[in-house]
Parts: C-alpha cells; sequence; structure tokens
C-alpha cells in the first residue's frame, strides 16, 4: 500500500487549507483514502502531483535578477550623491537611478556596455 499522509499534512505539503482538501476530495481534484477510523489520508504520489512545478529558467548566473538587459550605455547624468544611466539593449531603453559612486566605480560613460538588473521595482547595473 502507498504511503499517504493525514489530510493536515497534507494540506501542509502542498501549501493549501484542510478546508480546500476536503473540497477537492468532494469534487474529485483529490484523490484521498480512508483509514480504519474513517479519517482522509492523502497518497504521497497525489502530493507529488499537486506540488509539481514548471521547471523555470536558469540565468547561468551568480546573481539572483533573472531579468538582464544587457547593452550599451547611452547616457549618463550625475546630480549631487545621485546619477541616471541609460541603457539601450537592443529594443529597449532601461533608465536606472545609482548612486555617483557606483557610476564612478564602474566606470559608466556613454558607449561603454554594461546589464541593467530588474527586479521587483529596482534596477541594478553592472557594467558589461
Amino acid at each position: 500500500m502507498e504511503q499517504s499522509l493525514p489530510l493536515g499534512e497534507a494540506a501542509g505539503a502542498i501549501g493549501v487549507s484542510v478546508d480546500t482538501l476536503r473540497r477537492w476530495d468532494r469534487t474529485g481534484k483529490l484523490a484521498t483514502e480512508r483509514d480504519e477510523r474513517n479519517r482522509r489520508l492523502v497518497p504521497k504520489s497525489e502530493i507529488e502531483r499537486l506540488t509539481q512545478r514548471p521547471e523555470r529558467h536558469r540565468t547561468q548566473a551568480p546573481n539572483s535578477p533573472r531579468n538582464r538587459f544587457t547593452g550599451v550605455v547611452r547616457s549618463v547624468e550625475v546630480g549631487g550623491v545621485m546619477a541616471l544611466v541609460e541603457i539601450e539593449a537592443g529594443p529597449f531603453l532601461v533608465t536606472a537611478a545609482i548612486t555617483r559612486d557606483s557610476v564612478e566605480e564602474l566606470g559608466l560613460k556613454p558607449g561603454v556596455a554594461a546589464t541593467a538588473f530588474v527586479k521587483a521595482t529596482s534596477v541594478m547595473v553592472e557594467r558589461g
């Protein structure tokens, strides 16, 4: 007999509520078993089926951002402690607000290769 988990443990493993599992059982989305006390048990194969995630693309890089725009610095506007760096990356223009220190450390100026990393609402820049 296949190994099974009690409803509460299965719900935790799948990341849903116990009520959701009960509803899925009633509607046929989930196959359950019953133990000798008539309690629902969820086979491990069902847990695996419901927790499968599509394979995500790999960045092949040591950093976590997945959205990378590699291109050439088009302009750098420095004012006070901040700077605006515009990168032309294929059909995209990406403008990043970064520190003056970052511009200087990376040696960013028009014509320099650079990559903009977009993660949430932040844009990070590295010299390419």
